[in-house]
Order: C-alpha cells, then structure tokens, then sequence
C-alpha cells in the first residue's frame, strides 16, 4: 500500500503495517518458493508466472518498486530473486538482519541500490555508512524514497538560505550528499524534520573536514530557522573540561581535594574561563600536596601552618611546576621562574576556594583565607602599572595597514578557503581593525558588539560627514554596564559599510548577559573566532606594515592597542584626564585606569619645565665688580661688590644670606642709584659685570609672587631682625668683655 504524499505533510510512502508480517513461512509458501517458483521462472520466460501462493511475500515487494519507480524485465527478476532467498533462508523477509540484507547488497550489486531501498522502506533499514562507496548510496536512495522533484526543491531551498549566510561554493557542492543523510536518517524530505541527533550522527560518520564543515553549516542554518536550539560543535573543538580528561587531570591530586575542586568549579558562579583557569590552579596545588604531604587529603584537614606552606610554594613556583607533563612539554619557557602575577594568581585561587567552601559550610572554619593567604609583601612589590604601550611609530604604522587592508593581505594568512580566498569577508575584516585601532575596546567587547552599535549624535548645526560625533555603544563588560563613548568617524564609517553587506543571520547567546542578541561582527551564524584577532588579523596588519608582531614589551595583541590608545589620549596635546579616560575605557576605578594609561616620559619633562621648580626658587641678580679696588688690595676697606636691586645697590658681600634683601633701605650698606655714590660707580668703565643666583625663602616667594600684602607682612616680620650693619656694630660690644676678663687674667 503506497501512502499520499505531499510536502507540506510528508507521510511514509509504504505503510508497513498495511502488510502481514509474519516471519515464519507457511507450508504452501515452503513448497512454491523451493519447487514451483524455480519451474516456473524456467517455463515462463515470456509471462509472468502467478505469484498468487505468496501474495503476502511478493505484494510488500511490488509496492516498493511502484514507490521507486523500477519497470521492466528486471524488476521481475529482482522480485524473483528476493523470493527465492526467503525460501532458502526459511523466513520472511521481515525476519531478515542488517547483515543478511547487506549480504544480498554484495551479491547482487547491479541491483544493490533497489535492495537497499527495500529494507530502508518496509523495515528502516540504517546501517548505510556501512556500504562501500556509501556516498553514491545515500544520493540515489534519497532521490528513489524521496522522489527527484521533491528532492531537487528542497536541495534549491536550503542552496540558497546558505548562500545568504555567506557560504561558498565548496560548502554548496557538497550540499547534496549530506542533506541526502539527514533526510535519510530524518525518514523525511522535509528540512524541519532533521533533529540534532541527526546532524551529530551525520558529522560522527562524515570523515573528512569538509563534510563536517557542510554539517556545521546545516546546523547553523536550522538553528537560525529555529528548527534546532543550537549548532552543533566542531568534534576537534569541544569543551575542555570533558569526561574523558577528567580521570588525567586528577591523577596525581588526592581523591578527596579532587572532588571538591571539581565540586567548587560546578558550583562557582565566576565567569566560566575564570572558572577553569582557577580550577586548573587548584589541581596544581592538590599535585604538590600529592607529592610532599600525601597525608593531607581533603581541604578540611588544612590550617594555618599548611597554608603559608602552601604561599610559600608560590611565591618560589617555577613554570609549568606540578603540572601535567604533557602541559610541561609544550611550553618553551617550562621550568623557569614564574611572573609575579601568576603566582598572586594561585594565591587569590585558594582565598577564593576555600572562602567558598567555609562559606557554603562543607568545610569547618579553621583560619581566614584572606589573611592565611595574604599576598606577601615582596610579591607585591613586583607589582605594579606598566601599561605595555606600542611605540608611536609602530602603532601609526598599524593605523595605515588597517586603513588599507586588502583582500591580497588575508589571503596569505591562516583561515582561507579551498581557492585561498579569505574566510570571513574584507568589510567585515575591515570593521574589525578599524574598531581595534581606534576604539579602545576589549577582544570580548568587540566580538559582542551589537548590530545597531553606532549611534550618530545630533546636533542643532549641519556639519559634514567627517565632522559628525559618533558614539558607540559597549556591550555590559567585566566593569561596567553597557555604556557610549565617543569614537572617530570613521569607526562609524567601516561598521555601516559592513551593516549593509552582512547577511541575514539568527540570533546568538550572549554568554556574558543571557541574552539572544544580534551580533555585528557574527558569520555564517557564528561570532568571531576567539583567536582570530591575535593569530590572523595582527599578524596580517605587522606583515602589510612591514613591522615584527613582538617587541621588547612581547607580542602584539589585542589588549595592548588598549593601553596605547589610553596612553595617547593621556598624554595628547589637549590631554584627556585621568577620569575622562576612566569613563572612555568604561573602568570603575581609577586605579584601573592607571594600569593602562601611562605618562608619555616627554610629556613629563615638558610639564617639569613649564612648572620652574628651580626657577621658582632661584632669581638671577646682576652684581657689579670694582676690579679698581680689588687689583689695589682695598677690598678690605672699600666696597668692592655691588649688587644691583634695580632702585639702589647692596655693598653687603654676603647679600645671598641677609634677611633683608626686600627690605634693603633701611641698611647702611643700600646705596641708592639716585645718590652721587652710585651715579660715580656707574661712570666708571673698569667694571666687571655678572650675574648671581639667589635662592629665595618661601615668604620673599609670596612677596614677589603675590604682591604688596605679601611685602608688608615681610617688614612687619624683620622688625626685631637687625641690619647687617647694626650686626657689625653689636659684634665689637659683645667681644668686650670676654677682652677685658682676659686683660685681668
């Protein structure tokens, strides 16, 4: 019995349960299968024998060869065939095993295909993948159950829902052969009628690259139709906490501490990779109590004494020092001494570890973690903000390579298809340097930008294009909620251009907030590669800007173009402060902030210049030498040195040391320049003329700087102060007696 079939509602076109299905034969079947059918194929070569003895064993047949279409001498051939090996097998062919039916395949493999299409449709035959050159199965045995035009229109469907999701011709030309499984093992031409279980079947048994890259690409376009909750993964990229690895990372740790570290990573609610890169921490501890204290097994059994041995190791831990040896071997730098932040890293695991512990109440308190596990103070002090800011030359070249990407520069990297074009296409690979250079964002910020993320501001004025502000929304990140910044037009310019190329694609999870979001930068239904930006984008920029990608500082990676652009906003001409570039960077602190933007050293001598600490504190005073008196040797009767003040001069030799040198008309030593002295002086010509430096206390600072007020309060203090000539007067009378005591000695 042949069943309706339509494509909106695709029914079974065999109904096997219309059928007797009784799998011993009947005495009267025995005999004409073994001795009347054989007569009577060698009697009736011209006319069809009658099958009427085994109507129930032929109809089932003749019903599945209407369905697939096969006429002609040698269908009746193949249906005498299968009747004869029902009677010397003695059973129906209801009774008959995969491996039976698969037998017959390869005996009779000019009719292998029609065979096949038998058990697949009277008795769901599925052990496909086991036949030889099975792809060549899978296509006619769709196009015989399924029927060509009904095939062909959906092969035309889904052809074209890819092309919108941006896939190639590769991925099209192997389109046919994996739709073909997936609607064999669906049992239905229909697209909505393949499930998961499908595709995972189809991409364990697919062999090569390309097929499961075909498999990938069905599941990223059922999901965008809603038909699957989610694409399938690729088999080499699964989580890396798998089953399987488990019983290898808990080899060496004690049983007890493993399955609470186990037990803290499912329940912790950090952000999963600062889940698994604590948990990995945890295991190196559990490894070092596995190997020097075997008799400590649980976290219970820790206290003080075993928690500063414990910061004791880290703070002298070695690279890659009770790992696992495979992890040891692949890292170049395994066995030399560990950075500062790696160790405060397995310190701040165990506050955090056995804090939860004691907090949800599986482990007693014995000692407070933040005070058993303090960072010490010489960790702390390699610590520090040193932002690893590119060289301006460096990221200027970096700016024009971004500017000027082309598809020429991708093609040599990683990440090309089979005729070596690029994977991901120029505009969107053009959005994302641009966006890199010149938005500040983080790696995780810029794969979860939204689309829609740009935001014109307006403005009262009509301005040109390249003069409009344009903001950018930053998605919620691990400091702040989702906020704007304002960013250079052209960022604007580049994420338009690609808005209008992207195609269609579904909705993705943002792992961050929960949310079905719309991603910018997402392709082919899926969001950035995680590593693409350090080990394909930036290597490609170095390349095309004719730079290395490492400097003294290490590689070139995505978070350093953050500092730089902090740095250069910092330290611009018009800088931006300290909190403006907090709010740009979105930090909650500024102690954040300065991690990341540091003074440009230039910077910093320009401002120490412009700000004259010793020009402050020191004034120049221009002093006149009457070399007349010195060559006569009357420097010691006449004066000799003249400080000029502007309205007089001080013939004091100590003028840098007297108390009133803003106060000088009240000495004897003030000559002023009105006076015959100094009009006499000034008319010689053997005068040497110089300049002297002198420092200024901090009241003459304000008499100078803050005018009469300031110069008043000054004379009010050197009242009781006397001149230096009242001092040359008072050191004879004071000498006196000390004389005359001598005298009477």
């Amino acid at each position: 019995m042949i069943a309706p079939t339509t494509t909106d509602t695709w029914i079974w076109p065999v109904d096997a349960a219309a059928y007797d299905r009784e799998h011993t034969l009947t005495a009267t079947e025995r005999r004409f299968l073994a001795i009347e059918l054989p007569s009577r194929i060698k009697t009736s070569k011209t006319r069809q024998p009658s099958l009427d003895p085994v109507h129930r064993l032929a109809r089932p047949l003749h019903d599945v060869f209407d369905h697939i279409e096969f006429k002609g001498p040698k269908r009746r051939s193949l249906v005498f065939y299968l009747l004869e090996e029902m009677g010397r097998r003695d059973r129906a062919l209801w009774a008959w095993t995969d491996e039976e039916w698969m037998e017959l395949v390869e005996c009779r493999r000019y009719d292998g295909n029609r065979i096949i299409a038998t058990a697949y449709l009277l008795r769901g035959f599925d052990t496909l993948a086991s036949f030889p050159k099975r792809r060549h199965v899978f296509s006619c045995l769709a196009r015989r159950v399924f029927g060509f035009k009904m095939l062909a229109a959906t092969e035309r469907k889904i052809k074209a829902r890819l092309r919108e999701l941006g896939y190639r011709a590769r991925t099209l030309r192997l389109m046919p052969l994996t739709l073909a499984q997936l609607l064999l093992i669906a049992r239905s031409p229909r697209m909505e009628d393949i499930t998961e279980v499908s595709l995972l079947q189809v991409q364990e048994r697919s062999g090569t690259i390309a097929l499961e890259n075909c498999v990938i690409a069905f599941s990223r376009l059922l999901a965008s139709e809603g038909i699957i909750d989610e694409p399938v993964r690729r088999l080499g990229l699964q989580p890396k906490m798998i089953d399987g690895a488990q019983e290898v990372l808990v080899a060496d740790v004690p049983q007890e501490w493993g399955r609470l570290t186990r037990y803290w990573h499912d329940t912790s609610t950090l952000a999963p990779r600062s889940r698994l890169r604590m948990y990995y921490r945890l295991l190196t501890v559990g490894r070092w109590l596995q190997a020097t204290r075997p008799h400590i097994e649980s976290p219970v059994q820790w206290n003080r004494t075993v928690a500063s041995e414990a910061v004791a190791m880290s703070v002298n831990l070695k690279c890659c020092e009770w790992s696992l040896s495979t992890t040891a071997s692949r890292f170049p730098n395994s066995g030399k001494p560990m950075q500062a932040n790696s160790k405060v890293d397995i310190l701040y695991s165990l506050r955090t570890f056995f804090r939860d512990l004691q907090h949800w109440e599986i482990i007693p308190r014995s000692f407070d973690p933040h005070v058993a596990f303090r960072v010490p103070r010489s960790l702390r002090a390699l610590i520090g903000s040193d932002p690893r800011v590119l060289a301006d030359d460096v990221w200027a070249k970096l700016i024009w390579a971004g500017l000027n990407i082309t598809a020429a520069d991708l093609s040599s990297q990683g990440s090309t298809a089979s005729n070596g074009t690029h994977y991901y296409p120029l505009p969107l690979v053009k959005a994302l340097s641009v966006t890199w250079l010149f938005a500040g964002l983080r790696w995780d910020e810029i794969r979860r930008l939204r689309l829609g993320c740009i935001r014109w501001q307006e403005s009262g004025q009509e301005k040109a294009p390249d003069e409009r502000v344009c903001l950018l929304s930053v998605p919620v990140n691990k400091t702040s909620t989702a906020f704007s910044k304002p960013v250079d037009t052209v960022v604007g310019q580049v994420i338009e251009a690609w808005e209008k190329e992207r195609p269609s694609q579904m909705k993705l999870i943002d792992l961050k907030t929960g949310e079905l979001v719309e991603y910018l930068l997402a392709y082919r239904s899926k969001a950035l590669g995680y590593n693409y930006l350090n080990k394909v984008l930036i290597p490609a920029l170095c390349a095309k800007a004719g730079i290395p990608n490492k400097d003294l500082r290490g590689r070139i990676t995505s978070h350093r173009a953050r500092s730089t652009i902090a740095t250069q906003l910092f330290n611009a001409r018009e800088p931006m402060s300290l909190f403006e570039v907090q709010a740009w960077l979105g930090h909650k602190n500024p102690s954040t902030t300065q991690h990341y933007a540091k003074l440009n050293p230039s910077k910093l001598t320009k401002s120490y210049e412009k700000a004259g600490y010793f020009e402050r504190n020191i004034r120049a005073i221009e002093v006149l030498i009457d070399q007349d008196v010195v060559r006569k040797g009357l420097a010691a009767q006449e004066s000799w040195k003249f400080f000029d003040l502007g309205h007089g001069y001080c013939t004091y030799d100590f003028f840098d040391q007297c108390l009133h040198r803003m106060a000088c008309a009240q000495c004897s030593f003030y000559v002023a320049k009105e006076s015959t002295r100094a009009q006499m002086l000034e008319a010689k010509t053997n005068l040497l003329r110089m300049r002297q430096e002198i420092p200024l206390s901090e009241p003459e600072l304000a008499a100078v700087e803050d005018g009469l007020a300031a110069y008043e309060k000054l004379i009010a203090n050197l009242q009781d102060v006397p001149t230096p000539d009242r001092l040359l007067q008072i050191a004879p009378a004071q000498s006196l007696p000390s004389n005359e005591s001598e005298k009477q000695c």
